[in-house]
C-alpha cells in the first residue's frame, strides 16, 4: 500500500453489536405535521420539504449552540386527505401537501429530560415551521397524546 493512503476499516460483524449502555429506555415518539400549502385557500404558495428541513436545522442549531437540546429526526413528504359536510347535505374533500418530521426522544440522549420538557421543545419547533412555511394550524403527536397549535386563523 502507497504512503499516505489510508487502509479501510473493516465492516463490521454481526457479533460486534451490543446494546450501548445508558440507551435503553421507554419510547417516547413524536411527530410534527405541518401544511406545505401556504393559507387555506388552492392558490396559496406550496414549499418544498427541503425550507422544512432547512428551518429545523437552524432550529436544531440555535439550541445546541446554546448548550441546549435538542429534537432530531426525519423528515417525509405526504399528502392528508380530508372530506367535510357541506350546508346542501353533499360533501366536500381535498388534499395537501405536508411535511412529516418524526422521531423519538432517544433515551440515551434525552431521557435525563421530563415529558413536560420534549413538549415545550415540539411547540417551539412547531411554531418554527409554522412561521416559515405560512401555516396556522399545526399538529402534534408525543406518546399517546396529540394536540394542535392554532394561529387563529379562519377556522381557528
Amino acid at each position: 500500500m502507497s504512503e499516505g493512503v489510508a487502509r479501510r476499516a473493516a465492516a463490521p460483524r454481526r457479533e460486534d453489536y451490543a446494546i450501548v449502555p445508558g440507551s435503553e429506555g421507554p419510547r417516547r415518539d413524536f411527530r410534527i405535521t405541518v401544511g406545505l400549502r401556504e393559507g387555506w385557500d388552492t392558490e396559496g404558495r406550496v414549499y418544498d420539504v427541503s425550507e422544512a428541513v432547512r428551518t429545523a436545522r437552524a432550529w436544531m442549531s440555535r439550541r445546541v449552540g446554546a448548550g441546549l437540546p435538542a429534537l432530531s429526526g426525519m423528515f417525509a413528504r405526504a399528502e392528508v386527505t380530508y372530506a367535510w359536510p357541506r350546508p346542501d347535505g353533499t360533501a366536500g374533500s381535498d388534499r395537501e401537501p405536508v411535511a412529516i418530521f418524526t422521531g423519538e426522544a432517544v433515551h440515551a440522549y434525552l431521557g435525563h429530560l421530563p415529558d413536560e420538557a420534549i413538549e415545550a421543545m415540539l411547540n417551539e419547533l412547531a411554531v418554527e415551521l409554522g412561521a416559515a412555511l405560512g401555516q396556522e394550524r399545526l399538529y402534534v403527536a408525543f406518546c399517546d397524546r396529540t394536540w394542535i397549535l392554532d394561529a387563529g386563523g379562519p377556522e381557528g
